[in-house]
């Protein structure tokens, strides 16, 4: 096979306006950024979890727009794949207008335009080239070169792949394209949208082989791709497993998004205790055995297919978020680990521009410390996820609880996975399965303390289907008498050192270093934030887990720990003097590297 290298794959990438995208947050919250962003050249990612929200927040877009609108009922033949496609076809419509608009604004002061331009990177291409125009006083022409190179920011969309519960109508179990993840992989793919679908949580091999049946997740005769499929991994070796297992269904993985597993907002999966930065690495040094070996794969899938085969690797993106806070942090992971883009989600929570939080909730993010946020078990899911104490969704959970009414109800079900009761799934967050499992619960012979740390574990569970996205009606005036008002809300443990309230030029210019936020004196580095947290998550593994510790639980306990271990002698080597990043801060980075060894060794598994 021919030799190739990587620099001129991505060189087209690395010229892209921003180098930076606001991830996916909560089901809500991000559910319209696309419309305030994009005209502005940035990125940003929509939850498809809830078509019932999108439903809602189409008919208020049209009403805003004066446009017609006709709902998508239940009654509505794959009515949650049509309103999912509806819904992103109006996202499409409104940002390519905007940014039409946008586009045409050129001679007023004051414009839109100008404001795209102030806010992208000064290293920008496309800003240096406009300027030399500017410069050499081709104004006009510099004009006309900018309005055909400009381009808006993608719309991107996520699904949770195991996020797929099971529909039926009456007691008729529907085939397997109706289950929740397939039917928002269908509204996404009959979308008029050209942009990436960002498929997280984990593997669903039944939704792989659903997405092999779609020619638009295919290349065509020129290589080109209709749409895009965007991988969330952990680490180099799921992303290399997953990205040969969909080439082999003839589909290209073009953008590999690292995401750290417990220093990010949202659902937390741990690594095992294998650290960022060494994460990082394993892909800037194997990322072109990477894609020569799933390129092979892909080819020879096509070829099986009959489909046209491209000669060189299609263009594939490397990205990396979780924790990042500074300009000098963003800076040193584009650079050292040769990075396309940089994820910014948490701190966009306190840009009332971006993101749908409600005023009180916004107000307790602004005044969050690092106790305030936390990483509860209240996901149905079972899945470890960031929280905000005394959220309004946890007020409400609580008081139900004292009024002997625990749980919630079950309004929309897209958590209602656990087989346990019912075949056609409940959600342990709901007010039925919680009951049933009390009162199992009461029937075993426990004393009291038991009982107790039992019945909590039950109760725990909290309705984030709606919690997450009430955020976004409250905003818009929208009906919640049916959701309630309280609202879930999974910051990551980055909440805890911003505490302004920001714009979105100003964000973006904390981002690029030109003008910096207020960020609290005690934030540690990323990396080390992200140590400490795997660091306290083994440690509570080890705390909650019964004697004896022997076999397979001393094992991955014991793997926990090396990994921790080698990943604090990797930062040793990272951080010397010949870093040209964080000389400022180096002394006190390798004494927290010293602290957290130290704590570490300490760390006993012998009960």
């Amino acid at each position: 096979m021919e030799e190739f290298r990587i620099e001129p794959l991505l060189m087209h990438y690395k010229n892209n306006i921003h180098s930076f995208h606001i991830p996916v947050m909560g089901i809500g919250f991000t559910i319209d950024t696309p419309v305030r962003v994009a005209q502005y050249g940035i990125s940003s990612v929509v939850s498809l979890v809830d078509d019932m929200l999108m439903e809602k927040m189409r008919e208020f877009y049209c009403e805003k727009l004066e446009r017609p609108f006709q709902a998508i009922t239940e009654k509505v033949e794959d009515f949650r794949a049509k309103r999912i496609t509806d819904y992103l076809n109006l996202l499409d419509e409104m940002v390519t207008s905007k940014f039409r608009e946008l586009k045409n604004s050129v001679y007023e002061k004051g414009s839109e335009l100008e404001k795209y331009l102030d806010m992208m990177p000064d290293s920008a291409v496309i800003k240096e080239k406009f300027n030399q125009f500017v410069q050499n006083h081709h104004l006009n022409e510099g004009i006309a070169w900018l309005k055909k190179n400009l381009q808006p920011g993608n719309i991107d969309v996520n699904i949770m792949t195991k996020v797929d519960k099971e529909n039926f109508i009456g007691s008729e179990k529907q085939p397997i394209e109706y289950n929740d993840a397939h039917a928002a992989l269908r509204g996404f793919v009959r979308s008029t949208l050209t942009s990436s679908l960002v498929l997280s949580a984990g593997m669903n091999l039944r939704l792989y082989s659903y997405m092999e049946q779609f020619e638009e997740f295919l290349p065509d005769e020129q290589g080109q791709l209709k749409k895009k499929i965007t991988l969330k991994v952990s680490d180099y070796r799921s992303a290399a497993v997953q990205g040969k297992m969909l080439a082999k269904k003839g589909i290209w993985i073009s953008e590999y998004r690292v995401e750290s597993g417990l220093n990010c907002g949202g659902h937390a999966f741990s690594t095992q205790g294998y650290l960022m930065g060494p994460i990082l690495q394993e892909f800037k040094e194997k990322r072109e055995v990477l894609i020569r070996d799933t390129h092979e794969v892909l080819v020879t899938s096509l070829l099986r297919k009959g489909r046209p085969v491209p000669e060189k690797p299609l263009p594939v993106l490397f990205t990396a978020q979780g924790g990042v806070g500074t300009n000098e942090e963003h800076e040193f992971l584009l650079e050292h680990y040769d990075l396309d883009s940089i994820g910014w989600g948490t701190p966009f929570l306190l840009v009332p521009e971006v993101t749908n939080v409600d005023d009180p909730t916004r107000e307790q993010l602004r005044l969050a410390a690092e106790a305030d946020l936390y990483l509860s078990n209240i996901s149905p899911l079972g899945i470890p996820f960031n929280n905000l104490r005394n959220s309004s969704k946890d007020v409400e959970k609580e008081d139900n609880i004292l009024k002997g009414r625990p749980g919630s109800p079950c309004t929309k079900r897209y958590a209602c996975l656990s087989l346990e009761y019912s075949e056609k799934g409940m959600c342990p967050a709901s007010i039925e399965y919680q009951r049933i499992k009390i009162r199992s619960l009461k029937e075993k012979d426990l004393d009291e303390k038991s009982y107790e740390k039992e019945f909590d574990k039950i109760v725990d569970r909290a309705c984030i289907c709606v919690g997450l996205g009430t955020s976004a009606l409250i905003i818009n005036n929208l009906d919640t008498k049916e959701e309630g008002r309280g609202v879930s809300i999974c910051p990551g443990p980055n909440m805890a050192y911003f505490s302004t309230i920001a714009t979105l030029k100003e964000m973006v210019d904390h981002i690029y270093g030109r003008k910096e936020l207020p960020v609290k004196k005690d934030r540690p580095h990323l990396f080390v934030k992200e140590l400490e947290l795997n660091y306290l998550y083994l440690l509570e593994k080890v705390v909650e887990s019964p004697p004896p510790l022997q076999g397979q639980a001393l094992d991955y306990l014991q793997h926990f720990r090396d990994n921790i271990l080698e990943g604090i002698k990797y930062y040793r080597n990272l951080f010397t003097p010949e870093l040209k990043w964080f000389s400022g801060k180096r002394e006190e980075i390798l004494e927290s590297l010293n602290i957290l060894e130290e704590q570490t060794l300490q760390i006993s598994f012998i009960q």
